[in-house]
């Protein structure tokens, strides 16, 4: 059964309704079946997500709020509102929150999920699954309050300021 499209939100109304120090993600895109991942997200003012690499997805980035900063490729270039930003795969990047925060929506491919299975010998072998799996971006490593990404993938706290991290 194919997904029902249409308008899923407005922007405008989900910043007015949500807490202006709140971080993380402050929507996803859940309908089943879906191709895409889509998310938007708040860092607060002055956080930051520290460097990564996604390795296998593009990863296309959209301002809608606030300011900051994208270093990626070894340039810093300054985000504001309207900003469109293309993040290839494989590429280096880190997100700065300017002294209002930063708002943005993020769209990529939906990542098959992960499955764990044994192969002759014994040996675990990862697979692709249908559905789940882990998230193509990294916001469930983000820390709401301090906007830190945990370098662990299975941390479940914060290592600067000890908040919970976001679950899947």
């Amino acid at each position: 059964m194919p997904a029902v499209s249409g308008v899923l939100g407005r922007l405008s109304e989900l910043m007015r309704e949500v807490a202006a120090d709140r971080g993380g993600a402050l929507w996803r895109l859940a309908a089943e079946g879906r191709q895409l991942d889509s998310n938007v997200i708040r860092l607060p003012a002055e956080a930051r997500v520290d460097v990564h690499v996604e390795p296998d997805l593009d990863v296309l980035l959209y301002v809608a709020d606030g300011s900051g900063w994208l270093d990626v490729a070894d340039t810093r270039q300054e985000l504001e509102p309207g900003c469109v930003a293309w993040l290839p795969h494989g590429a280096r990047r880190a997100l700065s929150a300017g002294a209002d925060g930063l708002v943005y929506l993020t769209v990529h491919r939906r990542r098959p999920g992960l499955a764990i299975r044994t192969a002759a010998g014994g040996a675990a072998v990862r697979e692709a699954a249908p559905e789940g799996g882990e998230p193509a971006c990294l916001l469930h490593r983000v820390c709401t309050e301090c906007g830190r990404l945990a370098q662990e993938r299975d941390a479940r706290y914060c290592a600067r300021c000890g908040t919970r991290l976001p679950t899947d």
